[in-house]
């Protein structure tokens, strides 16, 4: 009997309309754009900037773009997974809100928090379900509306971040296509050099923390960029040596968006092309969550079936990994 993999039948993604570019962002503190441009390789970001809607919308409006690619119904789907660190709120889920909205009235929805890495384990997960026998179609999302906790006067996260969501829908297959390989890390030293002071059961909110400016985005970025540079490089490296993949054989890498110069370290380590890595830093910044499925999203056309994809990111815990999949459409 043949071994069950999951593969992805189906993409989908959603970017707000509104573009903060880096000419507005020098209007608003001291930066400029080829300070950004040279540090951090982002020209222009997507912003929700509608009030009292937030990821759930996001993510919803990528999956609508998913059904009407393939012609799924809402009522096909029994399970909903949402990578993000910016859900609507505390609880519920996020991918109970998006399925709601769809009209996803059959499956199991929940979020799933490993921040920039959200996207790779929420994908992994899915894949586990699927291979288990237990489900036959899922939708695995990273979302985020990352201006939600950016500090806008604060020059050294304020350009990095934009809102977007991309989701891909995972079925069963005997074929040699899908989620091949993962391998995916975890190491808390992360947590006090990349977190959010303020607003979890720990430090609840209070005036002293709004106060404060505790609930955005605190990052020690040459301490964060260090072990992100590190970590995402071999991780790749090493996916890629278990399953005996050289540079030749990959067709495309997919990291997380965070910084230009890591996504050049991870191209160093691995020997792949760099006309093989996909990349939309420069115009959607750093969506967290968002930034593979994204990629996947803008990508898909250039995709064959059969193509060998690496995946990787890195992000707060910290937790990072890399997925090795196989294009099968």
């Amino acid at each position: 009997m043949s071994s069950i993999r999951a593969v992805i039948t189906g993409v989908g993604g959603y970017v707000p309309e509104y573009i903060l570019n880096n000419e507005e962002l020098s209007t608003m503190m001291d930066t400029n754009d080829e300070w950004i441009t040279t540090r951090v390789g982002i020209k222009e970001r997507r912003i929700l900037k509608e009030e009292n809607i937030g990821t759930s919308f996001l993510a919803a409006k990528a999956i609508e773009d998913l059904f009407a690619k393939t012609g799924t119904k809402p009522e096909e789907i029994d399970l909903v997974i949402c990578g993000t660190t910016t859900a609507d709120h505390i609880f519920p889920s996020c991918a109970s809100m998006a399925a709601e909205k769809v009209g996803i009235k059959n499956a199991l929805a929940f979020d799933l928090q490993a921040a920039c890495s959200g996207f790779i384990v929420s994908l992994t997960t899915g894949a586990s379900f699927i291979e288990s026998g237990r489900y036959k179609k899922i939708l695995v999302l990273g979302a985020e509306k990352m201006s939600s906790i950016t500090d806008y006067s604060d020059r050294t996260t304020a350009p990095l971040f934009g809102d977007g969501a991309g989701v891909v829908m995972l079925e069963p297959t005997t074929e040699e296509y899908g989620v091949i390989d993962s391998l995916l890390r975890t190491d808390g030293i992360g947590m006090k050099h990349l977190h959010i002071k303020a607003g979890g059961s720990a430090i609840p909110a209070s005036h002293e923390t709004i106060d404060k400016k505790q609930h955005y985005t605190y990052q020690e970025g040459a301490y964060v960029f260090k072990h992100a540079v590190t970590n995402m490089a071999e991780i790749s490296a090493d996916i890629m040596d278990k399953n005996n993949l050289t540079k030749d054989d990959v067709a495309w890498v997919i990291p997380h968006q965070a910084n230009l110069r890591i996504i050049d370290a991870v191209v160093q380590r691995t020997g792949v092309e760099y006309e093989k890595v996909i990349i939309n830093i420069d115009h959607f910044g750093n969506t967290s969550a968002a930034s593979i499925p994204l990629g996947i999203w803008e990508a898909q056309n250039k995709f064959k079936k059969g193509d060998n994809i690496i995946l990787t990111a890195f992000g707060a815990g910290f937790t990072w990994g890399a997925v090795y999949l196989k294009w099968g459409y």
